[in-house]
């Protein structure tokens, strides 16, 4: 007997509802869900192959232990015992910074392992933590922190309402959205076009979401810091200016004026590879609209000036009076609310508390930048990192100089992954914890409802029961985390105090996590209970939450939003300004003093080296970063693999249609077939990011069948962006040659 369930596809940051038509373990179809409010019936291919990921013969499902003989299945608690014991070793041997944490991108996607993050960190007490964080989006971040005083305070485009979408360095036809959750996004863009709308790509490569465009524009990959800084001298020297409702809330317009003087479109429009008019126009057309927002994402921020190009794009909404108004970009007011739980804490942000061992990197967010973790693994001395977690992540394939970091994985004590495939990072590991699959846990999204273009919120249970024998993320974390922490208590008081805290998560649970979350966020009747908590501090939060878990509420609920297996929508984006603010004064200083400092020293930019091209990434619509490869439906068909460069730059190069050739960089050289193609800008050449299954002892059998190789085995670490070292992947100079 068949059976319908409603469940969200969290392979990327869409959140599109599909329909599972099943019988238990057996999936008959997977639907776009039409009766979902906010995906509307859309899905793309990932959504379908959630099946293949489902029923994957290469997936874990129990630990396994690396042996002289091979990995042999060990049970949950030989495993958990052994991971904590040997991380305290460690610890006690050579200090707490000699343990080291990586987080993939699919930790975002999880909220059980969301959840127990904070515990886990505090429990390893290292300053040696990474992420995907410093590979994507890290200048956003940044910039967020720096204007609006809270890490995760980012501002959404409405896109449903603005007449004027200008995106820089994105393509959201492929990516979905991306620190812009929005499902459906080509008939979302077909319909501002259709109401009068415009919109307008600035990018290296004619992408997907170019082709759709009413104007494209090709930008030389690197330079898009000087372009927006010849837009905003544009809008200053023009008097187009004019910040609207929030102008009270704006420090350092006249210091900012004064900045950007010297940028005219003139001084920049060579290297940029744009007009000057051309330039000019664009600044014209986003403060003439009725409404505008200008939206950028890591074509921007993986270049040598990320951090000042992410925060100029904010500035550009801000000046132009499209910042916290309709149509322009705004912020979300999520029933889960992320911000202002962590805003509880005051953990609202950080940069710059203290640097990297090494190469003295700064630190964002407790975190340093990945461009930094091998050295720190390959460099002697005390701090020098001995053993390694990493958590739904593939850094030999996702971050630069991957043969670097292979080496130093092979030189650990010790490493522990959190992850259902051996993969090219996981085959070091002296074990793995592989958790539930997509399917098998529920799904919830605070991460991305927090981003998305509506307010939205939904929770899908799980398809299927948990297997036997398996444990969610969150269970595997906190089993971690119980065992450290006992291990690590040096009082009664300090036992005592980690078995309530353990006790309380466990009783909980992720679900009952959501429930007080959603009682506490702006939907809940919480209210109270949010204000003692702000008042007291977060370790009365056991007491507050009993009381409020138990008590009878008139909002938002878990159980309400099971009720609605669909998800609910909550509405539009309001304007949420000056509250919604953490900076100390409730203001907005546009001249934070970094991007004071960095602006004093940026180069005048050069023209390119002609016997050298910029090569840039590439994403397709059937994949995401390195963890979708190992699915037979989305590697299937015409290879993706290939080096596109313009047919101007293959004719003085020698280079012929489908040839193979050899692109190199600091780090190493690879070998692909060239497409030829006017999509691309001359000068450029474009590669697909986190392909490259071929290295020993990796057990993904249809990922190994694929041909490529790893764009980052061309990457060197050494070239890192401007402000906080963080990995540059875009506008690299590389030599190119018929191989």
């Amino acid at each position: 007997m068949t059976h319908l369930h409603y469940h969200t596809c969290n392979l990327c940051e869409a959140m599109c509802g599909i329909e599972v038509e099943h019988n238990g373990d057996d999936i008959h179809a997977i639907r776009g869900d039409k009766a979902d409010p906010f995906s509307r019936g859309h899905i793309c291919p990932k959504a379908v192959a959630l099946q293949d990921l489902h029923n994957d013969p290469d997936r874990l499902r129990h630990p396994v232990k690396r042996t002289a003989d091979g990995w042999v299945p060990i049970s949950w608690d030989e495993a958990l015992d052994e991971t904590a014991q040997r991380l305290h070793d460690i610890q006690r041997a050579h200090g707490n910074n000699a343990v080291s944490l990586y987080l993939g991108n699919p930790t975002a996607h999880n909220h059980g392992a969301l959840f127990m993050l904070l515990p886990f960190t505090w429990a390893l007490n290292t300053r040696q933590r990474f992420s995907a964080t410093s590979t994507d989006q890290l200048p956003h971040q940044l910039a967020t922190y720096q204007l609006f005083g809270h890490q995760a305070l980012f501002p959404i485009p409405d896109i449903d309402r603005t007449d004027y979408f200008m995106i820089i360095g994105g393509n959201p036809l492929v990516s979905n959205g991306s620190i812009m959750t929005v499902p459906d996004v080509k008939n979302r863009l077909k319909a501002l076009q259709s109401r009068g709308g415009k919109l307008v790509v600035v990018d290296p490569r004619r992408t997907e979401t170019a082709q759709l465009a009413n104007e494209h524009h090709f930008v030389r990959p690197g330079t898009d810091v000087y372009l927006l800084l010849a837009l905003v001298q544009v809008l200053y020297a023009e008097l187009l200016v004019a910040p609207g409702r929030i102008d009270g809330l704006l420090d350092g317009k006249q210091t900012l004026e004064k900045l950007v003087a010297p940028w005219t479109p003139e001084k920049v429009a060579e290297a940029v590879g744009i007009p000057a008019e051309t330039i000019r126009t664009l600044a014209r057309d986003i403060a003439n609209a009725p409404s505008a927002a200008v939206y950028s994402r890591v074509g921007v921020t993986t270049s040598a000036h990320g951090s000042l190009s992410a925060w100029l794009v904010y500035v550009i909404n801000i000046l132009t009076g499209n910042l916290d108004r309709q149509g322009g970009v705004m912020f979300t007011n999520p029933a889960f609310d992320v911000v202002s739980m962590s805003g509880l804490s005051g953990d609202t942000g950080s940069f710059d508390a203290y640097r990297s061992r090494v190469n003295g990197y700064p630190e964002f967010g407790g975190e340093f930048p990945v461009t930094a973790m091998a050295d720190e693994m390959l460099t002697p001395g005390r701090g020098q990192i001995k053993a390694f977690i990493s958590h739904a992540g593939n850094p030999v394939l996702s971050c630069p100089d991957g043969n670097k970091l292979d080496r130093a994985l092979s030189g650990l004590d010790f490493m522990v992954s959190i992850d259902f495939y051996i993969n090219e990072t996981t085959r070091h590991a002296d074990i793995i914890l592989p958790p539930t699959g997509q399917l098998e846990h529920g799904q919830f999204d605070p991460i991305f409802q927090a981003v998305a273009v509506r307010n939205v919120v939904k929770y899908t249970p799980p398809l299927v029961p948990r297997p036997e024998g398996m444990l969610h993320d969150w269970e595997i974390l906190l089993g971690l985390t119980s065992r450290l922490n006992r291990l690590n208590a040096r009082s009664r008081r300090n036992r005592l105090k980690f078995a309530a805290t353990d006790r309380f998560i466990r009783t909980l649970g992720d679900r009952g996590i959501i429930d007080l979350g959603l009682r506490l966020g702006p939907y809940g009747s919480g209210g109270k209970a949010l204000a003692e908590l702000r008042e007291k501090g977060l370790h009365t939060l056991p007491k507050v939450a009993w009381r409020l878990l138990r008590g009878n509420s008139g909002g938002l609920t878990l159980k309400r939003l099971e009720a609605a297996p669909h998800g609910i929508d909550l509405g539009p984006l309001v304007p949420m300004l000056p509250q919604r603010l953490y900076t100390p004064n409730q203001r907005i200083n546009l001249v934070p003093a970094l991007y004071n400092r960095a602006l004093q020293g940026l180069p005048v930019p050069d023209a390119p080296q002609g016997n050298q091209l910029l090569m840039i990434g590439r994403r397709h619509l059937r994949s995401n970063n390195s963890w979708m490869h190992n699915s037979q439906r989305l590697i299937k068909g015409k290879g993706r693999f290939n080096a596109m460069l313009h047919p101007v730059d293959a004719e003085r190069l020698g280079v012929q249609e489908g040839a193979d050739v050899l692109i190199s960089g600091s780090a190493g050289s690879i070998t692909l077939p060239a497409t030829l193609s006017d999509d691309i800008m001359p000068g450029v050449v474009s590669v697909p990011h986190g392909w490259g299954h071929d290295r020993a002892g990796v057990q993904l059998g249809i990922a190994r069948s694929t041909a490529g190789s790893s764009i980052n085995d061309v990457l060197g670490t050494e070239r890192v962006e401007a402000v906080t070292a963080m990995a540059q992947l875009n506008g690299i100079p590389v030599t190119l040659a018929p191989a």
